[in-house]
């Protein structure tokens, strides 16, 4: 019986080792099939080139490269036929992926500004210089407010400037070639296009034909909706009045002896006294 214990020993423990190895291989398989799983990968539909937004696809712009299934977002394609002819609505950079999101509705079929216009808005331009257009900081997706400043006419006597539109899209900047009187040789004009509702087109329009439009950048995040009185020549000077009497070239008092007064008239950029 001793001589055959060693050998009992030996067996038992060749069987807990075949045991443990087997259980080992079965996890490390599962693993493996888990990992290969995480790892198997999908053609998908992504930009063969950098396209601007506005443009109909073609086969020559797009292509189909490996992506993770795992990760993929979706209104992915994976077949290209999907979005030939589509038109994009927002930039596509080289190697990006084609979304659903960032397609126009199959109906639409032409391309351009068109493509970009929210249902129930219109795209209007309006030409605008370095200063109007903030020294070239203005670009699509970014957003403004529009305001004029109307001269003075017989019917309005003093100038005023107003904020007319606030938080408006600007949906394409740009520029056209313009030639204008005698001039020898076309000027380059640069033209913003703005996405309004038509009331709001309806005070753009009037806005660019009876006074001097400017604009003014929005941060991103900022939409709330601020109303002015608007600023005029006279409130513009009495805003820089600081408290107490105001130095002038004679002495003036707002209240003189007996009946009479003495006012300060401001009319525009000129200032006098009257005496009552």
């Amino acid at each position: 019986m001793d001589k055959k214990k060693p050998i009992i020993m030996l067996s038992i423990a060749v069987v807990i080792a075949l045991v443990i190895t087997l259980l080992t291989y079965m996890w490390l398989k599962r693993q493996i099939s888990t990992a290969e799983k995480s790892m198997e990968t999908q053609p998908v539909v992504v930009a063969a080139v950098d396209v601007s937004w506005g443009t109909n696809l073609t086969k020559e712009m797009i292509k189909t490269a490996p992506f993770l299934k795992s990760s993929l977002p979706p209104g992915c394609f994976s077949d290209p036929a999907e979005v030939v002819g589509r038109t994009l609505i927002y930039p596509a950079r080289s190697g990006e992926l084609v979304l659903e999101s960032r397609l126009a509705p199959v109906n639409v079929k032409t391309g351009g500004v068109a493509a970009m216009i929210t249902p129930n808005k219109r795209a209007m331009a309006v030409k605008v210089d370095k200063v109007i257009g903030v020294a070239g900081f203005v670009h699509p997706g970014n957003r403004v407010d529009v305001l004029v400043t109307l001269a003075e006419t017989d019917k309005r006597q003093n100038p005023i400037t107003k904020i007319v539109l606030e938080n408006i899209l600007v949906i394409a900047t740009g520029s056209e070639i313009e030639k204008t009187g005698k001039q020898e040789k076309p000027e380059k004009v640069d033209v913003i296009t703005l996405e309004v509702t038509p009331g709001e087109g309806e005070r753009l329009a009037l806005a660019a034909t009876q006074g001097k439009l400017q604009l003014a950048l929005r941060n991103y995040v900022d939409t709330q909706s601020v109303k002015t009185r608007g600023t005029t020549i006279p409130a513009l000077l009495s805003s820089d009045v600081l408290p107490g009497p105001r130095k002038t070239g004679r002495k003036a008092s707002p209240v003189s002896s007996g009946d009479r007064y003495t006012v300060e008239m401001i009319k525009g950029d000129t200032v006098r006294y009257e005496t009552f």
